[in-house]
């Protein structure tokens, strides 16, 4: 059971006025139940209905009145209301539409009730279901796998915590976080994964638990397939996904397949809804708003990075590189850069975008988009000489402002540089792992310059 930075923001979510009942969204096995639970232990009342089972969701398919329902469900669980001072957790809510759709009653007639809900194909059930979302009557967050913040705080590495919430960070620390950083990039976030390399501290001995992965994600297939046409292309997505990570894609004949453009795409779409996978479309966008070209072939980005070692079997190359770029032609290294910057984003549905030129036969890319202060910066992910920034170069001629970010395995520095036009910018140097915290550090350099 991790400390997850979600807890801090449930805390200020119990306390706020007009506080709405409150949907946690995430893929499986990325640690929604475990995280309410604990939340759950600062209750006087804890009720917690897992809607899988039918006799905790037929409380909500009698559509009784809302004041009835809670009445029944007090019944259920033997508890009392304490007023101001009960949690109701509505777990794997997408198995009910009629408790999804009551959450807005619970708003409106029982506003001193914490609500929380969660649901892992939530996404899907609304989609495939057209369960009517109380969209202005609840709050929303997404959890994903463990962040590098969570992962120290899972090492019990307090002092690199501590060292990684400096701004600036450090000289004295930066070894000892980028090896930390390696070793997270390596196993990845997935709670089970970690929990597991806590026990044995061995990479080795998390095969069985990649795999039963794999498997469960597999098992879920039957849930959100609308025919054995859908599921078997699904299947083929889940298992060929991995190897076309951090990769653009293209729909037809995805994974060395004869699956037509049409079906890989509802497919990568369903998996994308299940939050297994992102689809990070290209923008030609330079400045706000960012938006994203849904004609032009995507990039893939799948959950955990842990999981593409681990399936593409790059894990053994870890420990013949120390600069992540140096290996898998930097895929590895654009790919948890991207986890990061998703994780980071977590009470947002804003889609990570990059940046391509105009033109059709350009081929000049800018790894990742972040939107700041009324502008878009660009973020390039790439070790060596400035020179070799081509593509940023183009985006910052376009740009109205001076700002651009680097992430690589170099020392945190603001650099002034000419683009070969001339003009002068201000390149953000930052090591990998501070991809989570490129916000606050345009601010530290804003300041700096």
């Amino acid at each position: 059971m991790f400390q997850r930075d979600l807890l801090s923001k449930l805390e200020l979510w119990a306390v706020a006025k007009g506080r709405k009942p409150l949907v946690i969204r995430g893929a499986r096995q990325v640690g929604k139940t475990v995280t309410v639970k604990m939340f759950g232990e600062r209750f006087e009342s804890f009720i917690y209905l897992n809607l899988d089972v039918p006799g905790e969701s037929d409380i909500f398919r009698r559509r009784l009145p809302i004041e009835d329902t809670f009445q029944a469900i007090l019944l259920r669980s033997k508890r009392s209301l304490v007023k101001g001072k009960t949690l109701l957790f509505l777990d794997e809510v997408q198995n009910c539409p009629e408790a999804v759709e009551s959450l807005r009653y619970f708003y409106e007639e029982l506003p001193h009730v914490h609500v929380i809900a969660a649901g892992s194909l939530l996404e899907i059930a609304l989609h495939d279901k057209h369960i009517s979302f109380p969209v202005g009557r609840v709050e929303q967050h997404f959890q994903y796998p463990l962040s590098f913040r969570e992962f120290l705080r899972a090492m019990g590495a307090e002092e690199a915590v501590k060292a990684f919430d400096t701004i600036p960070v450090q000289t004295y620390a930066m070894d000892g976080l980028m090896d930390y950083f390696h070793r997270y990039t390596l196993i990845g976030g997935m709670p089970e994964v970690v929990a597991g390399y806590l026990r044995e501290n061995d990479v080795a001995a998390l095969n069985g638990i990649y795999d039963s992965l794999l498997v469960s994600y597999q098992d879920d297939v039957e849930k959100y397939a609308r025919n054995p046409t859908m599921a078997t292309v699904l299947r083929h997505c889940i298992e060929t996904a991995p190897f076309a990570a951090g990769r653009r894609i293209t729909f037809a004949g995805f994974g060395e397949s004869n699956y037509r453009s049409r079906e890989v795409g509802q497919a990568l779409r369903t998996l994308q809804r299940a939050l297994l996978i992102h689809l990070i479309y290209p923008s030609t966008s330079t400045e706000i708003p960012i938006i994203p070209d849904l004609k032009k072939s995507p990039r893939l980005q799948l959950l955990d990075t842990g999981l593409l070692n681990y399936f593409v079997g790059l894990q053994e190359q870890f420990f013949y590189h120390d600069n992540l770029h140096a290996f898998y032609k930097g895929m590895v290294a654009e790919h948890i850069v991207g986890q990061e910057l998703i994780a980071a984003a977590s009470n947002t549905r804003k889609k990570q975008c990059f940046w391509v030129r105009e033109k059709s036969q350009a081929q000049a890319e800018v790894d990742f988009l972040v939107q700041y202060k009324g502008h878009i910066v660009p973020v390039e992910v790439k070790s060596g000489k400035t020179g070799r920034l081509r593509s940023l170069f183009q985006f910052m001629d376009r740009c109205p402002h001076p700002y651009a970010v680097r992430l690589y395995a170099g020392p945190l520095e603001i650099q002034p540089v000419r683009t070969l036009a001339g003009k002068k910018f201000y390149l953000l140097n930052m090591p990998y792992f501070l991809a989570s915290r490129v916000h606050q550090y345009l601010d530290w350099m804003t300041e700096e310059i």
